[in-house]
């Protein structure tokens, strides 16, 4: 299996440190509102890849982190009156319910940055002893970007460019010894969440959490560290530095990120009024579509979203749900000799079959191509369309609807048929649901909500009253 690793920038072969098993971490949001589509995508991606090494035997020690102490948490939690934690706490709830909605498999660990503040003061204080950082006048403490040799590797950027465009940092302060310093632990302010350390009150870098988390929950040195593109410079390049300086060892072995994702060939921004959060793609699409979207281009190349590709990626996926349940229907029709095994000729034709999980295998084994992936699973589709029939063998039909449901499942495509509810029960349950809101049952509410999405049905909120349709 081969990834391309932004270190060397070439793909390499993958080698775990321990056979059989991988260590892995993946940057999660900071939870300070919910989260938009351009987190959504390294979320599926990794996933997607998580699944697969998973599938060719690996035990999986899968880490992704909430920042749940940031300045935007800050502002938003000074904005409506309430503790940051009460915003953190309520946007990791919301954003667990999108990554079930994306069917996005709950991490091995989900650390948070402030149940981690030890380890953090005690790396810091490493860092400090080995003359990496110091302590500045006003509580600040700073990286010692320079005392590190190899620190731009990753991006590939050195300190001389650096020294002369030391915007990119987008760290400023008056006590820094060199332009390019980065903080590490930061003074508390006014109405700010702060904890005590050996250099007063205050809180932890952004850069230097994930250093620690990843170290607490997978060791020193990890086999894959992965997020998206904009992490590499300056997060990804600042946590290479602190772990580095303060164990000795390298951190990571293999660094994988996503490409961007613009929206109709712009930049994502709320200033352009082309910001979308998953919950309102969720208000016109079942998540499974926006999902199979993400997947349907290789996750280093820049994805544009745009409402033709998303109809365009249903289209895709209802030929392939309907392909499974073709299926389904021949299984459950009856068959003249559903018990006997499979003739001669189904047995050749299921040989044929089975290039297509070669292929997709290829393809997931090269730089998971998720992609090509998807294309093998679409030649299956035609091929089931075309050697599949009511006069088939139950034993031929039930191994064509493993196949397709397994290469499914690796991309987190989920191909068995929802549960029918009747249009009587939908009202039912959205009365129900505006029974408990207006009782503020909201705990209720949003259970009704997630039970009608998983049977298909999507609830948009009007002026008007609750509107519902078939996804």
């Amino acid at each position: 299996m081969k990834v391309f690793n932004t270190l060397t920038r070439q793909k390499e072969e993958f080698t775990p440190i321990e056979e059989g098993k991988v260590r892995m971490y993946v940057c999660g949001p900071t939870v300070y509102n919910l989260i938009h589509i351009g987190n959504a995508r390294p979320m599926i991606i990794f996933d997607t890849f998580r699944r697969y090494l998973e599938y060719k035997g690996y035990e999986v020690n899968y880490v992704s982190n909430f920042t749940d102490v940031d300045d935007k948490i800050i502002k938003k939690a000074q904005e409506e009156g309430v503790d940051a934690s009460e915003i953190s706490s309520r946007y990791i709830k919301e954003c667990k319910k999108d990554m079930e909605g994306l069917n996005v498999l709950p991490a091995t660990v989900h650390p948070l940055a402030t149940q981690e503040i030890g380890g953090m003061l005690a790396m810091i204080q490493t860092l400090i002893d080995k003359g990496y950082a110091y302590a500045a006048a006003d509580g600040t403490v700073y990286f010692r970007t320079g005392r590190f040799a190899s620190y731009g590797k990753l991006s590939h950027k050195n300190l001389d460019d650096l020294q002369a465009g030391h915007r990119d940092i987008k760290v400023t302060g008056d006590h820094k010894e060199e332009p390019f310093d980065f903080v590490l632990w930061k003074p508390k302010k006014e109405g700010e969440p702060a904890w005590d350390s050996p250099w007063g009150e205050g809180r932890p870098g952004w850069h230097i959490e994930c250093s620690v988390m990843s170290e607490k929950y997978l060791g020193e040195t990890i086999d894959i560290h992965a997020g998206g593109e904009d992490l590499i410079f300056p997060h990804h390049e600042n946590e290479i530095a602190q772990s580095e300086a303060a164990h000795g060892k390298e951190f990571a072995r293999y660094w994988m990120h996503n490409g961007f994702l613009n929206i109709d060939n712009q930049k994502m921004s709320k200033s352009l009024g082309n910001f979308f959060t998953v919950r309102e793609i969720a208000e016109k699409y079942d998540l499974q579509v926006l999902r199979f979207f993400m997947l349907s281009a290789h996750y280093r190349s820049p994805l544009n979203f745009s409402a033709e590709l998303m109809e365009a990626a249903k289209t895709g996926l209802e030929r392939i749900c309907t392909a499974a349940e073709y299926l389904t229907r021949l299984l459950k029709a009856e068959q003249d000799g559903a018990d006997a095994p499979m003739t001669e000729e189904e047995e050749q034709l299921y040989e044929q079959a089975e290039q297509y999980q070669k292929k997709f295998e290829a393809a997931m084994e090269d730089d998971c191509n998720t992609a090509d992936a998807v294309s093998s699973v679409f030649e299956l589709v035609k091929f089931i369309n075309t050697n599949a029939a009511a006069s088939n063998s139950s034993a031929y039909v039930k191994k064509l609807y493993d196949k397709l449901e397994t290469l499914c499942d690796l991309l987190g495509i989920i191909v068995a048929p929802k549960e029918e509810i009747l249009d009587a029960d939908i009202e039912r349950l959205i009365q129900e649901r505006q029974e408990a809101r207006k009782n503020k049952d909201f705990a209720r509410a949003d259970q009704i909500r997630g039970e009608l999405a998983e049977k298909g049905i999507l609830l948009k909120d009007t002026r008007e009253g609750v509107t519902w349709k078939r996804a």
